[in-house]
């Protein structure tokens, strides 16, 4: 194993503090700070006492001012207080006056009331007479609605009804004319193939006869009719191939 290799640590001599001086050092900032400890607590206890003293006097104050505030609120409460005195004296005299004018008006009023009672109960007849023919035109109303609402149903039902059949008879004429449609087609399909089957026997026909023909016939005259077949061929093949593309 390698050994580590020790790093020496430079000592600043600015900065780092002796050993030696060390307790002295300690001694004298100790003593600095508790000097300075019992200055502020003396600096902190005057600014109590001034705080207090300002305090007390505020206090003083106050009380004197709240003194006199009591005295002009004792005047103002007793001259309120004959103000008042005087104000129920005259409400009283006023209350006795509107009490005669009131019982002036309630004789009047309840001879009034006499002579309408009559005029109320025919009112009363009369508005009773109007409340039942209301309620008579009401329920026409609600049956003539009911009647209305079951027209309307009625009317919606057959338009259902009806829109189904036009629907199903459109689904049954799409089918008939898919299923023509598909017939056509296949109809068409069948004489394409029918077509091609007699081409194809016509074919046949000609390859045998002409077999037929070099069997019986010489060179000279095979020669003659293959050039004549030949001509037939080339005559017939537009023919031929514009079915098959068909």
């Amino acid at each position: 194993m390698k050994k580590k290799k020790k790093k020496n640590h430079k000592s600043n001599p600015g900065s780092a503090i002796s050993l030696g001086k060390l307790p002295n050092t300690l001694g004298k900032f100790y003593i600095k700070y508790k000097k300075q400890q019992a200055a502020d607590k003396l600096k902190e206890i005057k600014l109590k006492e001034r705080e207090e003293s300002k305090r007390s006097i505020q206090e003083k104050k106050e009380l004197i001012l709240r003194e006199e505030k009591i005295l002009k609120e004792g005047k103002r409460l007793k001259a309120n207080e004959e103000e008042l005195k005087l104000k129920n004296k005259e409400l009283k005299l006023k209350e006795e006056e509107q009490r005669k004018k009131d019982e002036y008006l309630r004789l009047k009023d309840e001879d009034l009331r006499r002579k309408d009672t009559e005029q109320v109960q025919k009112d009363k007849e009369q508005k009773l007479k109007e409340e039942e023919q209301k309620r008579k035109d009401v329920d026409l109303k609600v049956r003539e609605e009911e009647q209305k609402l079951k027209e309307q149903k009625e009317q919606r039902r057959k338009r259902k009804e009806q829109k189904i059949i036009n629907e199903q008879e459109e689904i049954l004429k799409a089918a008939e004319m898919k299923k023509i449609k598909e017939w056509g087609e296949k109809f068409e399909i069948q004489q394409k193939l029918k077509e091609r089957e007699e081409i194809l026997k016509d074919e046949k026909l000609k390859k045998a006869e002409e077999e037929r023909r070099l069997k019986y016939w010489g060179d000279d005259k095979f020669n003659e009719e293959k050039e004549i077949h030949s001509e037939e061929s080339a005559d017939d093949g537009p023919e031929v191939n514009k079915k098959d593309l068909n």
